[in-house]
């Protein structure tokens, strides 16, 4: 990596996870879109899985007794079964269809969050089925099945505090399942991964510490509005990238 491309990235983590402090979620959507503009998807997706996977230790472990463990135990059968297809897709697939459909899943996330597209209504129990069997699959085949989950869990979940230690406890949770997924088919044994996730590790920590005590001056659907704008721009950039592969 030249120097440009270590400041860069640098960046793309430190706000990724101030806003993952923030929320509980984001991170992977933020990072991996970005730093898959320069570096090898099957480098990103490992290091930002390990990278989340202690953050979601940090957030969850300060919250435990608010984790809401009834609607997690419905995800996880699903989710397991995303991550084994993910898996299989990323290791076997070219990079260029893969970029196309990453920007393609930003894309509509993005959107989702500058239009301020939600609603109200409580979401059925039928929906954990798709919504982790996506989550599942997309988390492992671009470092950012959130979405799905977090669709799902707003409208299951009405107390902020508890929705946001829940995201943190199912993202652990996931995570380990990936964690084990990866090492099976050989994409965290790289040394590479593990040296840069190390050398990461201190700013990660600092960006969750920011996030979890800064009070940002923006409503919450102001702050949903500029990350979907930031997602909409790595999207189109993914989009460049992968017409020029």
């Amino acid at each position: 990596m030249s120097p440009e491309q270590i400041a860069a990235t640098a960046a793309i983590l430190l706000a990724a996870y101030v806003i993952r402090g923030i929320t509980g979620f984001g991170s992977g959507l933020v990072s991996v879109p970005l730093l898959a503009l320069f570096l090898p998807l099957q480098f990103v997706v490992p290091l930002v899985l390990l990278l989340d996977f202690t953050a979601s230790i940090v957030i969850g472990g300060f919250n435990f007794r608010r984790v809401q463990w009834n609607e997690i135990g419905v995800l996880i059968p699903f989710g397991v079964v995303g991550v084994i297809l993910g898996t299989t897709l990323l290791v076997n697939l070219p990079a260029e269809p893969m970029l196309l459909a990453l920007a393609g899943f930003v894309f509509i996330f993005a959107m989702r969050s500058v239009l301020n597209i939600h609603g109200d209504k409580p979401a059925s129990r039928a929906w954990a089925a798709p919504a982790a069997l996506t989550g599942g699959t997309v988390g492992a085949l671009f470092g950012t099945g959130g979405p799905p989950y977090v669709i799902y869990l707003t409208h299951r979940i009405r107390d902020k505090s508890d929705l946001r230690a829940t995201f943190s406890a199912l993202f652990f949770t996931e995570g380990a399942t990936r964690i084990v997924s990866f090492l099976l088919a050989g994409l965290l044994l790289s040394a590479k991964v593990w040296i840069a996730y190390l050398v990461a590790l201190p700013l990660v920590l600092s960006a969750l510490y920011l996030g979890g005590r800064v009070h940002v001056g923006l409503s919450a659907t102001q702050m949903t509005r500029l990350v979907g704008i930031l997602l909409l721009v790595s999207s189109v950039s993914l989009l460049f990238k992968a017409l020029n592969e």
